[in-house]
């Protein structure tokens, strides 16, 4: 009797074991759906501010793509009322070359005549290079041809007129060169490298290695051994890649903001070449600064080509554009009086 009684406690207590760790078990499974369920919770979350700023960061860039593409249409604007007011005065010049031309036909007989309708017809031509087009070697040759032109004439008038055409010449000898045809093609094809530039998505560590290695000197004073060594060496360096971690990755665009990053450097470019045109130093620099500025953010700055081109904008953003050219009035005015001098002898 005593045996079975314990077998039925025994029997008894087996259950309420077994219940009890199914009971544990199904406590930990639901602790740790709930743990999983709230860690995932925040992850979503963090996602979703993540997408919400790029978001936001890619929205101003558009903005700031339309302002820039509205300021250069402005600025377009501007340069074809200039191009007209050019041509309107180009095309006096030319009225007013006709009509040298036929002075110097009237005046054929007369030599010394001949050769002050000539240093007139050259500073004409001279000053419109200067005041229209900022072209100081042009009007340089042209002054130079003038008092070329007046030296076969032994007269104390002549003697003068060429003194003070001599003190033309100094002052814009003196005057520092601006090739605004040199720079202009220089930011021309900055503006058709930057649509090959590859993107800091697009950056590939071991060929800027390599290009760098092709771009460095190569040493000439090798023997047979490192001849056969160096070669292997470089091909063992080029299978690890080392990176910096320590610093936050820039913004990856995607392939639409890409092309409208690009675009706007076209843009800053175009916009870059007309104030160079007007002469507008601070707009100049301006547009060159933000591009320098764009290529280091969004660009393989390891890249040679990149290099090369932020090295050549920082070398033309130093450039002065702004020189302040005179005005050839004391030569012409000397001119005019050398004219009515000969007037007044006839």
């Amino acid at each position: 009797m005593v045996n079975e009684h314990q077998d039925n406690l025994a029997d008894r207590r087996r259950p309420s074991l077994l219940s009890n760790t199914a009971l544990i078990l199904v406590i930990i499974a639901l602790l740790t759906l709930g743990w999983q369920w709230i860690a995932t919770q925040q992850k979503f979350s963090a996602v979703e501010k993540t997408l919400s700023q790029r978001l936001e960061d890619y929205q101003a860039l558009n903005q700031q793509s339309l302002a820039l593409a509205k300021q250069a249409e402005e600025r377009s604007t501007q340069a074809n009322a200039r191009t007209v007011l050019l041509e309107e005065k180009i095309a006096e010049s030319r009225d007013q070359q006709e009509v040298l031309q036929t002075l110097y036909n009237q005046l054929a007989e007369n030599r010394e005549a001949s050769a002050v309708a000539e240093v007139e017809q050259l500073l004409t031509m001279a000053n419109q290079q200067l005041q229209l087009a900022g072209n100081i070697k042009a009007a340089l040759l042209a002054l130079e041809a003038a008092d070329k032109r007046l030296q076969p004439l032994a007269l104390p008038r002549a003697s003068q007129l060429r003194q003070t055409l001599a003190l033309e010449i100094e002052n814009l000898r003196k005057l520092p060169q601006v090739d605004v045809s040199n720079i202009s093609l220089q930011l021309e094809g900055l503006s058709q490298l930057s649509a090959i530039l590859p993107l800091i998505s697009e950056r590939q560590p071991t060929l800027n290695a390599s290009l760098a290695e092709l771009e460095a000197p190569q040493p000439t004073d090798l023997n047979a051994v490192e001849k056969v060594v160096l070669p292997i060496w470089r091909d063992i360096k080029n299978l690890v890649t080392v990176e910096r971690i320590d610093k936050p990755e820039p913004p990856l665009l995607p392939a639409d903001n890409a092309r409208y990053l690009r675009e706007n450097i076209k843009l800053r470019l175009l916009t870059a070449r007309i104030a160079l045109l007007q002469r507008d130093e601070a707009t100049y620099k301006a547009d060159l600064t933000a591009v320098v500025d764009w290529l280091n953010l969004y660009y393989d700055g390891k890249h040679p080509k990149t290099r090369q081109a932020i090295a050549k904008l920082k070398e033309l953003s130093n450039s002065d554009i702004n020189i302040e050219l005179p005005q050839l009035n004391e030569s012409l005015a000397a001119v005019n009086r050398y004219k009515q001098t000969l007037e007044d002898h006839d």
